[in-house]
């Protein structure tokens, strides 16, 4: 019915792709949230003015939700009830939570804290769901431009938050209070159109066979998104093959991530540039650029806009990824992504540290360069660290594993997140911009580990990833124990 509607296979592979990479807008948009509400004088006022602390403390509630989510439910929900269930239940989360936060009482900002766990743990799950629906569904050919996808759609979700937020920002007059909560009841619309679509789209054929061994439907599935009934087959076949590897050989549960060496090393890589991700700068920047551009800008009006322009530049800045991904490989992406955040963050600190503060603020000319520069980091960022980790990890994983591996890779973002966002605040008011050399410093050293040790994983099929890391390819060696295991039904029945 859906490659009816849409004319090709080939575009309704992209059509349910999408639809699973809409749960990042939902990430995208939860970010840019609570860095627009604390430009709002009507939501300080509302809880009574919290401090540096205290701000810390709503953005830990999220990252603390969403770590639980992703470590402890993410993996086992996508496993044992699929992908698509992981993904609506995360969406049904997001919509509870933004009710709590939107009508949280006067002065009661202990009913907005718990609004923000609850909307952490939904995205915990729909963001372990998301990319391992996509990874598996996903020719391998153009696997890294759908995934590209993934990354850009954070954007979108910040796109979307901050031009609302600068629309009530130029009306809070006349809005009130709701200056605030329409940014924040606006975070309804993605989780409802995610819900609706979620029906048009086919189950995961590996979590047909993994889960229940039903060919027939993951045949089904398969045939919606495959040009022909032979790469049906022969995908079919590589991926009993590689499950059979998995269940007879390793482990058919989660304590492969530690019993297989091969494993555990791809978990400690991608452990370390999930975190990486977030504190290259950028997780400091959604949550907290409003507060960033206070000390150089006194317009609130003005700071809404430069939010909402760098959310628009985001989007074209990840569309890059789209046509160098598949070009260049992950790898070279990451380096010369740390390279350049490196440099950005160096001048960044340098221009607003050496430059005279007539009056107590910045000049014009030395805001816009601190600007340009902000920019220029996210131009690096988006299509490198920003899609490219998300891309490789969804990758690197067996089938037996992948669900956890990737909730429990993807929440250590909001691990990292939890610690530097806590004290970030502080930091900044005590330190100002001389916290950016800290992160120059980091980006630097991030290029330095991926050069030693990431492998490239551009255009490898997922069954036959495992090789890249010292481990057995997992299609190959199915092959063997399923002929194998022919031939002793042959001599048994003789």
């Amino acid at each position: 019915m859906g490659v009816n509607f849409l004319g090709s296979k080939r575009a309704y592979n992209w059509y349910i792709s999408l639809v699973a990479a809409a749960c990042m807008v939902l990430y995208g948009y939860d970010a840019s949230v609570y860095n627009s509400v604390q430009g709002s004088a009507n939501w300080v006022a509302y809880f009574n003015d919290p401090s540096a602390n205290m701000i810390g403390a709503v953005n830990t509630a999220y990252t603390v939700g969403a770590i639980v989510g992703g470590f402890f439910f993410g993996g086992p929900i996508a496993d044992f009830l699929g992908r698509k269930f992981g993904m609506g239940l995360g969406c049904v989360l997001v919509i509870i939570s933004t009710f709590m936060q939107t009508f949280s009482p006067r002065h009661n900002l202990g009913c907005f804290i718990a609004g923000r766990c609850i909307i952490g743990i939904g995205q915990g799950i729909a963001l372990t769901a998301g990319p391992i629906y996509i990874g598996e569904l996903a020719p391998s050919e153009i696997r890294g431009k759908i995934m590209t996808f993934w990354q850009m759609f954070y954007s979108v979700g910040s796109f979307i938050c901050f031009w609302v937020n600068y629309g009530c920002t130029n009306n809070k007059e006349g809005l009130g209070e709701w200056d605030w909560k329409m940014v924040v009841i606006f975070q309804l619309l993605v989780p409802i159109i995610i819900l609706a679509l979620l029906p048009t789209i086919p189950g995961s054929p590996r979590w047909y066979i993994q889960r229940g061994n039903n060919v027939e439907k993951a045949r089904a599935a398969l045939a919606l998104v495959r040009e022909t009934d032979e790469e049906v087959e022969d995908e079919l076949l590589k991926i009993r093959e590689a499950l059979e590897y998995e269940k007879e050989a390793i482990s058919s549960n989660y304590s492969a991530l530690w019993k297989d060496k091969s494993l555990r090393k791809r978990m400690y890589l991608a452990l370390v540039i999930n975190a990486g991700q977030q504190i290259t700068g950028q997780g400091s920047l959604n949550s907290y650029s409003t507060k960033i551009y206070q000390k150089v800008f006194d317009s609130d009006s003005q700071i809404a806009l430069i939010n909402a322009l760098n959310a628009t530049f985001g989007i074209i800045f990840t569309l890059n990824a789209v046509w160098i991904i598949d070009r260049f490989g992950r790898k070279f992406l990451l380096i010369i992504g740390g390279i350049g955040m490196g440099l950005c963050m160096i001048i960044v600190a340098s221009v607003e540290t050496q430059t005279p503060s007539p009056d107590g603020g910045k000049s014009e000319s030395v805001g816009i360069s601190i600007v340009f520069l902000l920019f220029l980091f996210i131009f690096f960022y988006k299509p490198s660290w920003g899609a490219t980790v998300w891309i490789w990890t969804s990758e690197v994983f067996s089938m037996n594993v992948r669900a956890q591996a990737v909730g429990m890779a993807s929440q250590t973002q909001n691990v990292a997140n939890a610690i530097v966002q806590q004290f970030f605040p502080t930091f900044l008011d005590n330190c100002g911009f001389y916290a950016f050399y800290m992160f120059a410093g980091i980006n630097f050293l991030l290029s330095v580990f991926v050069f030693f040790f990431i492998p490239e994983t551009k255009q490898v099929p997922l069954e036959e990833i495992d090789a890249l890391f010292g481990g057995a390819n997992h299609v190959t060696r199915g092959e063997e124990l399923i002929i194998a295991s022919e031939k002793h039904e042959v001599i048994h029945k003789e």
